[in-house]
Order: structure tokens, then sequence, then C-alpha cells
């Protein structure tokens, strides 16, 4: 039976409406997401190839980041399925960004349920300030998750942040795609994926490389891309 979370409603500067408001949005309507995930998730027959590559970190006690593209989110627990903790037995594990907005505070309430920590800030004008907030939480013991064409899009563009992360902790980047054999598509900008139920779901884990010398940034970059498109290419396949 999953432990309740503890969840602290953030204000972040900006009104998150009235306490029943609060309750609904980011206490209720994420509990229902989570169920309606969880059934969904039961009724899944779930692979995973390549999978002894990040086992191989665990077993090492190495740190490493699953890099996605966002319309593979819905199904991305799956591939990270750890329980890690530190020297200290604290409890570690894998940790996503976040946005500051409400549809952010909405995400990380939901996210808390799977055992995921939500790191807080944005890609945008505030992105310098995601980045440290990553870098310092890969350095306390924990993995990351990355979204590394969202929240926004372009749709599988690779974004350079993920590749700054890698070289200031040492932590491997594992490309990474969930693919279904059966899903629906949805209307928005990445073309979200949501598996059908009782489908097939192969988790694909990419060669995973690190960044040590900033001026190679810009051309795993353009690898790092390749590589992801290549795992979309088979998910596709799967799908066809």
């Amino acid at each position: 039976m999953a432990i309740k979370p503890k969840i602290a409603i953030v204000q972040r500067g900006r009104p998150l409406g009235s306490p029943f408001s609060q309750w609904v949005n980011f206490r209720l309507v994420p509990f229902l997401v989570y169920c309606l995930h969880r059934v969904l998730k039961s009724t899944l027959r779930v692979k995973r190839e390549g999978f002894e590559i990040v086992q191989g970190f665990v077993d090492r006690d190495e740190r490493f980041v699953l890099c996605f593209f966002h319309r593979r989110l819905v199904m991305m627990p799956v591939a990270y399925p750890f329980k890690r903790k530190n020297a200290a037995g604290e409890r570690r594990g894998v940790a996503i960004l976040s946005s500051d907005s409400k549809d952010g505070e909405r995400s990380a309430a939901t996210w808390r349920w799977y055992g995921i920590h939500a790191v807080r800030g944005t890609t945008g004008h505030s992105g310098a300030q995601a980045l440290v907030k990553m870098i310092q939480i890969v350095k306390q013991g924990w993995d990351l998750g990355i979204t590394v064409d969202g929240p926004r899009g372009p749709r599988q563009r690779v974004k350079p942040g993920v590749l700054a992360v890698s070289r200031k902790t040492g932590a491997w980047l594992v490309p990474v795609c969930v693919a279904y054999t059966r899903a629906w598509k949805l209307n928005t900008w990445d073309e979200m994926l949501v598996p059908k139920p009782f489908s097939k779901v192969v988790v694909y884990y990419g060669e995973p490389f690190r960044i040590t010398d900033a001026r190679t940034e810009t051309a795993h970059q353009a690898d790092l891309e390749a590589k992801l498109n290549e795992l979309e290419t088979r998910a596709e396949s799967l799908n066809g």
C-alpha cells in the first residue's frame, strides 16, 4: 500500500486560490491522477532493453540522468524501478524539474505520490537558477529524469542544460524512450502519447556518456538528440 506523501503546498509569490481550491487542485486531483495511472499501469506488460546499463550505475553507486522527450513522459516512472539511499540511510531516488507555475505545483504534488522528488524551477528566464538546483540535487545523491525538449518545446529538440549537469557533477547521461504497442496521441505541442490498456510497453535505454569538457557540449547536444531520435524511430516501429 502506498504511503501518503507529506504535501506542503507552496505559494511561491502567486495566489493559488481558496483553501478548498487548493485542496482540490493540489491534493485531490494529484491523488486521482495517481490512482488512474496505477490502474492503467497494472494492465501493461513491461519489458526493458539495455536495463543492465542503469542497474550497473546503481550497483556502483554512480549518479545518472535519464534523458527523454516530453511526449514519452506518461509512463516514464517504469524506467526507474529503483529505491536508493545515501550513506546515512536517507531516501534517494529520482528527481525531476517542475516549474514554479500553478501547473508545476500540481505536477510536483502528483509526482510525490510516486516517490519522485520535484526540483522547482523553469528553463525560461530563470533557467540558470534551475540548473544550479539540478546540480545541487545530483551532488546530494539523487538521480535525475529530464525532458530534454520540455516544458514547451520545440518538440524533440534537445536543450543544453542537461549537458551542463553532467559536466558539473560527473553524472552519466542515459538516453531513454518508453514505447507502446498501442497508444493515444494527444493534441498537444509534443504529441503526448498515452498507452492504451493492456498494451505492451518497452523501455529502451541508449548508450550512456558523460561530458567532461565544455567545448564538446554542442557536439554532444547534437549527438544526444540523434540518439533519442533513433530510439524514437524504434518506438514508432513497435507501434507500427
